[in-house]
């Protein structure tokens, strides 16, 4: 693990420059990688330089002599990855590299790129022995990721996925969603397993509803995919999906690998999508890359059931947005309201839980007590757990943590195909619903009929 050579397609992009090149900085700055290689790969003429320049401002604090160190190990290679003989001559830089600097021969491959090059790289890596099928705990090791989206849609994942699974083994493929590795995404199935003051009412007997909110300031930016896909495949159909899965899966029979993702695809394979309404804000055609009449969804919020024992009858209220009033993703747990045995006053607000993602980690219960006095009045109070401010506490970023297990060979942080089956065959269902479009203006809570549609269905949102 000491020794890896990180290949990535699509270095002149903004994952890479936003978020690649500065995991990798925090990891050599961290000396979790003692000894590596970078090689950067893709269409455009540029430089190893130009990119880490282009990635700087996004690194804090940045020492100028771990910049350096990476400097030195960074190499770019002008690279078309439809074109064979390209890859040929990037595999021969890579071997050269290697044998050069005596690294181990372990490469960690990452494709951040659109999902239509997915099946193309694959067979080039392959074909050209960039990466090889290798059986599981083998040194070298050669690791593919395949950031999100996976596909489109069910049958361009199913056939994303059967061009990878023809080269390389599961164990090899990371599909990729990044909110997974979130610290404090990543601590709610901690959270809930390892405190038994919350399982035991982790079901439909003691929890009324769940509201799961990821919404963004920010617009659509530069990516150019997005008129494609929209706020319900970019979003819902991966981060959001994915969450709710962590949140009501079974007890795994252990806190790691296949074990969790067993339970994850067991529970997606119940969602059932019932309702939901879409929206796209103002002045999203003049966007670049959308189209002139575009119907593509900025904003859509959706009512999901699951099926089973544990959550008969719970309602699911999920939501997500691209420029709105307020960035945060959160997890809201409304539980049901006690039998009121008092003579006056009776509190007016259930117990819940607040889980708060982003943009702070926070941890929040919400109980009842008796108002100071004489009074038998009742209020309610929060008790509230801010993770970012535990002392002593080192919050790691989501490809930081990443690139350290996919290293490790954890497979949990990879999506399954059965998951990612089950999260479009429910993105399926919502488009076979025919949500209506409505519009709504950039820095609001969204459209204004979302709120008649909460009042139809008996709740309100969070925030």
């Amino acid at each position: 693990m000491s020794k890896v050579t990180f290949i990535i397609f699509g270095a002149t992009g903004d994952l890479c420059k936003r978020k690649l090149i500065p995991a990798l900085y925090r990891l050599v700055a961290h000396q979790k990688i003692p000894q590596f290689l970078i090689v950067g790969a893709a269409r455009e003429a540029s430089s190893a330089q130009e990119i880490i320049n282009a990635a700087t401002p996004f690194i804090e604090k940045v020492d100028p002599a771990i910049l350096a160190q990476l400097q030195e190990r960074f190499i770019y290679q002008q690279t078309d990855v439809t074109n064979y003989s390209d890859i040929e001559k990037l595999t021969a830089t890579v071997t050269a590299l290697e044998q050069k600097h005596q690294m181990s021969g372990s490469r960690i491959i990452y494709c951040a790129t659109a999902s239509a090059f997915f099946c193309g790289i694959t067979g080039a890596l392959a074909k050209s022995g960039l990466a090889r099928k290798m059986p599981a705990h083998h040194t070298p090791f050669y690791r593919i990721v395949y950031e999100k989206p996976f596909g489109s849609d069910l049958i361009s994942a199913k056939t994303i996925n059967d061009c990878i699974t023809e080269h390389f083994a599961e164990h090899q493929i990371y599909r990729i969603d990044h909110y997974l590795l979130k610290e404090f995404v990543s601590n709610i199935a901690l959270v809930r397993f390892t405190n038994c003051v919350f399982e035991p009412l982790w079901n439909h007997q003691y929890i009324d509803a769940v509201q799961i909110i990821l919404s963004e300031t920010i617009g659509i930016g530069s990516r150019s995919y997005y008129d494609n896909y929209g706020a319900v495949a970019d979003v819902m159909q991966n981060h959001i999906l994915e969450i709710l899965a962590l949140l009501t899966m079974e007890a795994p029979e252990r806190l790691t690998g296949n074990f969790i993702r067993n339970e994850r695809a067991k529970v997606l394979e119940k969602v059932q999508a019932i309702d939901a309404l879409y929206g796209q804000y103002t002045g999203y055609h003049n966007e670049p890359h959308v189209a002139p009449r575009s119907t593509t969804e900025t904003f859509a919020i959706a009512l999901l059931r699951i099926h089973n024992p544990r959550w008969a009858g719970v309602p699911f209220y999920v939501k997500t947005g691209k420029s709105l009033q307020k960035r945060h993703t959160v997890i809201h747990i409304k539980f049901k309201q006690v039998e009121c045995r008092l003579a006056h006053h009776c509190p007016s607000e259930s117990n819940s839980l607040t889980i708060e993602i982003t943009p702070e980690s926070i941890m929040s219960l919400r109980l009842n007590i008796k108002k100071p006095g004489l009074s038998s009045e009742v209020m309610p109070v929060n008790m509230t757990l801010s993770h970012d401010h535990l002392a002593g506490a080192i919050t790691p970023e989501a490809y930081e943590l990443l690139f350290e297990e996919i290293m490790r060979g954890e497979e949990s942080v990879s999506i399954r195909l059965d998951e990612i089956e089950s999260s479009w065959r429910i993105i399926e269902q919502l488009r076979a619903l025919k949500p209506p479009l409505y519009p709504y203006e950039k820095a609001s809570s969204g459209p204004a009929q979302a709120t008649e549609w909460a009042r139809n269905h008996g709740m309100r949102w969070f925030s």
